[in-house]
């Protein structure tokens, strides 16, 4: 009898002991399938953290073996990733729009008036403020004109912007308050004139000038908006983004909301182009705090192809005569690259058209003057000459691209290039082989905010309809192991933040989203039916059931 008690003491000794060897840690997460990113794309089945930071990853067997959680999930066989990264929207931008009348989808000129005027009723300031528009989804494919919105609003201003935000219709009451008459010129951007007289569409750098008269939002209301857009971003899987081109004044607008943790998302922002920041920011170097990280600049080369802004070698398809333009002369870039290139500071470069590309690679190219790590990028790289893709890997440009953008424009594209030109556009397999490495974004609030879209189009080169059933261009599709890296390692990458995020590593910050599904292994019909379950950054949950 004293021999049987003897040994459940023993055992129970032993038990405590067990218990004690492990180590403490704030979450373990278990009898999940972990997709690590890591430089081999390891997968694992249990992970844990501790103070914001990955400790382990392994099997649920050595996990629980030596892991202690205060805080333990049974993931119940569901799928993780590292935290989706946009590596190139606007996210303060979308934040702050969310005071305006949302055109998105639209399929008429008159359901925009329709929308317009019910708005208008319920608008928080005098002006009438929308965005999202697209012709070219409407069965009258041309530019609306103003007339309609002068009728309704002879005395309140309108702006309406299209969805690639490179163009405007405003009525006439605005056309006054912003000064634009038909004798109005202005550099890299168009007044629209038909019969002598506006139309009230201006582009790129017009519809740049004519906004600056907008009132804009309060820091208060601002900094609201910041935290709703962040739910979204949450919601859709997204713990990081790249926001491109933002004011000196919205970088304290940030980092005002990021204190004491009211802001959570982690930001890499690029400056807007600003002549009166350049001084100031090459002397100080990049700005990084955990999780807002300014790091670079954001210019414009030219403007968009839907809106026929981009700058191409050759004449529009449809539009005899018409080669678009770039926004600035090449001096100004030129300027611009030489002073980056004795700073921290990356170069970020919106480049569309063939042409517009060209300048901007070879502006590059003069600068950087052979291998380096500077990262300096080109954002969209949507029609680029076959004979100018050697600049990206001679002078490791990276190309920054949004695989939406090719599902989105594919049903006019052509119309704009060409048959011949077109099969040079949205070539994100060759740019991607360029460097071995590409990060991937959205552009939202231009395109959809959710990165499955960002995935699918990427792996199967069709868009939310599942069209086309063959696949747009498909040789230039991606593989899943690629997209999921430029969603999450090499959008960090592109940010120079690859050691600190974007793989599921020990030492890494946790941030990690679980899915309902295997996006490796889906059906591609299954893909947008993907649910985010949760949203970890930092290792805190800020999405999803607890």
């Amino acid at each position: 009898m004293h021999l049987h008690r003897f040994l459940i003491l023993a055992a129970i000794v032993l038990f405590l002991a067990s218990c004690s060897s492990k180590q403490k840690v704030s979450l373990l997460i278990h009898h999940a399938k972990i997709y690590t990113v890591d430089d081999n794309f390891s997968t694992a089945e249990a992970m844990v953290i501790t103070e914001g930071k990955i400790i382990a990853t392994g099997s649920n067997d050595d996990i629980q073996k030596n892991y202690e959680g205060k805080e333990t999930i049974d993931a119940k066989g569901n799928t993780i990733f590292p935290g989706f990264i946009d590596a190139h929207c606007h996210f303060t931008g979308y934040a702050t729009d969310m005071w305006k009348c949302s055109l998105f989808g639209t399929t008429s000129f008159e359901e925009v008036v329709n929308k317009i005027t019910a708005y208008s009723k319920r608008a928080p300031m005098q002006w009438i403020y929308g965005r999202g528009w697209d012709q070219n989804d409407w069965a009258v494919k041309e530019f609306p004109d103003k007339k309609i919105f002068d009728s309704l609003f002879p005395d309140r201003p309108v702006f309406i912007k299209r969805v690639d935000g490179h163009a405007a219709l405003l009525n006439q009451k605005a056309l006054d308050i912003a000064g634009i008459t038909t004798a109005t010129k202005i550099p890299g951007g168009e007044v629209e004139i038909k019969n002598g007289k506006l139309t009230g569409i201006l582009v790129d750098n017009a519809m740049h000038f004519a906004e600056k008269k907008v009132p804009l939002l309060n820091d208060t209301l601002a900094k609201k908006y910041f935290n709703d857009a962040q739910q979204l971003c949450f919601a859709a899987g997204l713990t990081g983004v790249h926001d491109c081109g933002i004011t000196e004044q919205t970088v304290e607008l940030v980092k005002e909301a990021q204190k004491n943790g009211g802001l959570k998302m982690k930001i890499f922002a690029l400056l807007a182009d600003d002549t009166s920041y350049y001084e100031r920011w090459i002397k100080s170097g990049p700005l990084k705090t955990e999780r807002l990280h300014v790091g670079g600049f954001k210019f414009y080369a030219d403007g968009a192809l839907g809106s026929r802004g981009a700058c191409l070698l050759k004449d529009y398809a449809d539009k005899a005569g018409w080669k678009g333009f770039l926004l600035s002369d090449t001096s100004h870039f030129i300027k611009a690259a030489n002073m980056l290139a004795n700073s921290a500071l990356q170069m970020c470069t919106h480049a569309i058209g063939d042409s517009g590309n060209r300048a901007l690679l070879q502006i590059y190219s003069a600068v950087l003057k052979g291998k380096n790590d500077r990262r300096w990028r080109i954002e969209h790289a949507q029609v680029v000459a076959p004979n100018d893709i050697h600049y990206f890997a001679d002078f490791n440009i990276i190309p920054s691209v949004q695989p939406t953008h090719a599902t989105s424009d594919m049903y006019w594209a052509a119309d704009r290039l060409g048959k011949e030109r077109i099969k040079n556009a949205y070539a994100y397999k060759q740019l991607l082989q360029t460097n071995g490495w590409m990060p991937l974004g959205t552009d939202f609030p231009v395109e959809d905010i959710n990165p499955l879209k960002t995935f699918l189009a990427a792996v199967a080169r069709q868009d939310s309809k599942g069209f086309p059933a063959a696949g747009f261009q498909m040789d230039n599709v991606l593989g899943r192991k690629e997209t999921i890296y430029g969603m999450t390692l090499w959008a960090a990458k592109a940010a120079f933040e690859e050691k600190e995020k974007g793989s599921l590593v020990a030492g890494k910050a946790a941030d990690f989203i679980m899915l309902d599904k295997d996006l490796m292994q889906s059906a591609k019909e299954d893909i947008l039916k993907t649910t985010v379950l949760g949203t970890w950054v930092n290792g805190e949950q800020v999405y999803g059931k607890k």
